[in-house]
């Protein structure tokens, strides 16, 4: 999905705007030296840069220095979905905290700067992990070690308190699972480009089996394996979590569950985001990928089927949507042609979970 977008401003004029991808350097370089703390030299290179299906992210650089920006979407957005304020403040918070965040450099909510909300942030050094192709780079022993970072770090964070950093009223966890419920069932319907009868039957079985307790705290909406920064040298070192848009105070375990979602194992079908990324050796199994983390939490998970299917069926919501503006021509990069295509399996491994789960109710 990666793609060049080459803003350069000429040297030889430096104050002529160019404007490419959505990104005007003059208006964007403005802005960038009123909020760095550090200087900002006077021609500055915009890349789009590979992820970011959901917003486009680019690598901003003035040659000494270099920054990522993050932006929402053109074209169709789902409601309350691509908070650029939400993500920022997020990452914020939790700077300095057990949960490693780049720094933040500023928020800019005014559209006339590129035509829409964006926040920048430092760009880390190191590397994320997307394909099976680059987790067939690591041994066996630098995955279980990944994995065991990657559980210590999602741990730490829903064992925050969310008032000592500032995220106090980020949101309201009493009666959070039914409100995703809700959410995601309307965006289904704000977005569907087809009827798909699986969806209002995943709806009715979650509904049906919803939780009756859960454990609150900071939840980050999207954790998984290639929303990790990790050190070039070291990859079982995270370097940074990424992609904070939803990010909110509820139930923690919808995080496990998204986890478990994009955790694929041999044998299995594999989540079309990730494409079996983790299924290879040194990568435990799903089973005990969540062992791990009810150890390093201290917590009991009886009802992690209904929180895998939950997963299952935001993320194809989300894909729905990124496949609505596709075909709106509001997409930007490659790799967008088959999105459409992921919707499908993923709705269909929802329902033959749920049919398979011991969770009262689930089954339908």
């Amino acid at each position: 999905m990666s793609s060049t977008v080459d803003t350069d401003v000429p040297h030889t004029s430096p104050q002529s705007a160019q404007t490419d991808g959505g990104l005007d350097n003059v208006r964007l370089r403005s802005w960038l030296t009123s909020v760095e703390t550090h200087s900002v030299g006077d021609v500055l290179r915009a890349e789009l840069i590979a992820g970011g299906r959901s917003n486009p992210t680019y690598h901003i650089t003035d040659e000494k220095r270099h920054w990522i920006l993050r932006r929402p979407p053109l074209g169709h957005v789902l409601p309350t979905a691509h908070d650029m304020s939400r993500e920022y403040r997020a990452l914020t918070a939790l700077h300095g905290s057990a949960v490693p965040v780049p720094r933040t450099v500023g928020l800019c909510e005014d559209p006339s700067v590129i035509g829409s909300s964006f926040y920048v942030m430092d760009k880390l050094d190191g590397t994320t992990l997307r394909t099976p192709e680059d987790t067939a780079q690591l041994t066996p022993t630098q995955r279980t070690g990944l994995t065991d970072a990657m559980i210590q770090t999602l741990a730490a964070l829903h064992q925050i308190d969310p008032t000592e950093v500032g995220l106090g009223d980020w949101g309201r966890p009493d009666g959070y699972l039914h409100r995703q419920l809700r959410r995601w069932m309307r965006q289904w319907e704000s977005s569907a480009t087809a009827p798909r009868r699986e969806v209002d039957e995943i709806h009715s079985r979650l509904t049906a089996a919803l939780p009756t307790s859960h454990l609150p705290g900071i939840v980050h909406g999207d954790f998984k394996i290639d929303n990790l920064m990790v050190d070039r040298a070291d990859p079982t070192r995270i370097l940074g979590v990424l992609d904070w848009e939803m990010s909110t105070l509820g139930d923690t375990l919808t995080d496990l569950g998204l986890l478990c979602s994009f955790w694929d194992q041999e044998g299995e079908f594999y989540n079309p985001i990730t494409a079996g990324a983790t299924a290879m050796s040194g990568f435990p199994t799903r089973d005990e990928l969540v062992h791990k983390y009810v150890q390093a939490r201290g917590v009991d998970v009886p009802d992690i089927d209904w929180y895998m299917v939950f997963a299952d069926f935001k993320i194809a919501v989300i894909l729905e949507g990124i496949h609505a503006r596709h075909l709106q021509g509001h997409t930007e990069g490659e790799d967008f042609a088959n999105v459409g295509d992921m919707v499908g399996p993923l709705l269909n491994r929802a329902l033959e979970r749920s049919s398979l789960s011991s969770v009262p109710g689930l089954t339908g």
